[in-house]
């Protein structure tokens, strides 16, 4: 997920939720498996497929407005900056 950090699109943001879901679909299926008997993780390990499969699908069809590719940050020339203020003219002479 590090290299999503610095950018803040729909995308990438959907794309850095993959794990995270995936490990809280996988302890509520425990959970469910201690107190079930009829639903234990050896029937219901499935679901973390269609979990995966659902954000996946969100961030592929989420907004790439803004995306900010790592990839190609580094190779961008910096913005154009002002050119320094003239040096000040000699002083006016002395009469």
């Amino acid at each position: 997920m590090s290299r999503w950090r610095n950018c803040g699109c729909a995308y990438c943001r959907t794309r850095g939720l993959i794990w995270p879901a995936i490990i809280i679909a996988v302890g509520v299926l425990f959970f469910i498996g201690q107190y079930s008997w009829r639903f234990g993780f050896d029937r219901t390990w499935p679901i973390v497929f269609i979990v995966w499969g659902a954000v996946k699908l969100l961030s592929d069809t989420a907004s790439t407005e803004g995306h900010i590719d790592p990839r190609t940050q580094w190779q961008q020339t910096p913005p154009p900056t002002q050119q320094p203020p003239a040096p000040p003219s000699a002083p006016p002479p002395l009469s």
